[in-house]
């Protein structure tokens, strides 16, 4: 540990000009006198530190020493494609790793391009859960992650959803995707590729045991149809609604996007009024009256006549209530 954290404490060095006690003992996580300490150590191993007293004072390295302690470890690098998912890293559980890859490329860097990530990060931010929401982050998570990194099969237990009982599978785990604040498991069961919510695991261990990759695998894909598929499986219903042109351009904000694009683009020309007539897929009744009454006066439904009916009602309710004087 302490040997990690000296090369640590060189390579910060290294990729700034001057650091203060303070500033290494917050970025090694120890106390100030503990960095006194490791520079002395440093100092005595032949590595150049030299301190500085006073208000301006602090830690730098002398004539221009540059450690050849650069080479990425194979869990740095692979988390340094991940370094623009903070959170991410953090959930499981290679925050210090994706750390000390950036240190090492900033230690390779030129002294004027060592502060591009900083610039880059002022300015750009991909923030992966969704609005209104606080994310949770799966206890099993890093051991999973631990899995998907080293390709290494997990016993899993984990229960189906609506249902109390619980399944065990041994599983081949290829991949995370974070959708929304929820993470998901896309692993190989037998011969079949399925996708597993893992705040739904029981247990993970696991194995010694590395299984071959299919190498015509694709992450992103294999998620986006899967996505697809689930998202068509659950429009169960159907409802046939007159649009204004305003409702039209909102409706893929409103339901969902793929089956406001599909019924927007099977509709006719719009009429004299400007409004088009759609028939659009939804999961159910209920769910749609939430959905599209939030487009108000904007929208018209034509069928089910339930779904009229009930619409009919809330727009009286509306009525009735302003019409009332404050």
């Amino acid at each position: 540990m302490r040997a990690a954290r000296l090369i640590r404490m060189v390579l910060l060095l290294q990729s700034r000009p001057t650091m203060t006690a303070s500033e290494l003992a917050q970025e090694l996580e120890v106390s100030e006198r503990t960095v006194t300490r490791d520079a002395q150590a440093l100092s005595e191993a032949g590595v150049p530190v030299y301190a500085e007293r006073g208000r301006a004072g602090g830690y730098r390295l002398v004539g221009g020493y540059r450690t050849r302690l650069t080479g990425l470890a194979r869990d740095e690098a692979e988390a340094l494609f991940l370094s623009g998912l903070p959170s991410a890293l953090r959930e499981m559980g290679l925050e210090d790793a994706a750390s000390a890859a950036r240190l090492k490329v900033s230690a390779a860097l030129l002294p004027s391009l060592r502060n591009a990530s900083t610039g880059v990060a002022r300015r750009f931010h991909l923030d992966a859960p969704g609005w209104y929401r606080e994310p949770a982050t799966p206890e099993l998570l890093p051991a999973v992650a631990e899995a998907v990194w080293d390709d290494r099969t997990v016993l899993a237990r984990y229960r189906r959803p609506g249902q109390d009982t619980e399944v065990e599978r041994e599983l081949a785990p290829y991949g995370l995707v974070l959708k929304a604040g929820v993470w998901y498991l896309c692993a190989r069961a037998a011969d079949d590729f399925r996708v597993y919510r893992i705040d739904r695991f029981r247990s993970v261990t696991v194995s010694d045991t590395r299984f071959v990759r299919d190498g015509d695998f694709d992450l992103p894909g294999f998620w986006n149809e899967r996505a697809a598929q689930f998202a068509r499986s659950i429009l169960r219903a159907e409802v046939t609604l007159r649009l204004s042109e305003a409702a039209a351009g909102r409706l893929p904000h409103t339901v969902d996007r793929v089956a406001a694009r599909d019924a927007l683009a099977a509709a006719g020309p719009p009429g004299a009024d400007g409004w088009v007539t759609v028939t659009l897929p939804v999961e159910s009744l209920d769910v749609a009256y939430g959905q599209l009454l939030s487009l108000g006066p904007e929208l018209e439904v034509l069928e089910p006549a339930a779904l009229r009916t009930r619409f009919a009602a809330a727009a009286e309710r509306l009525h009735a209530l302003y019409r009332r004087p404050l």
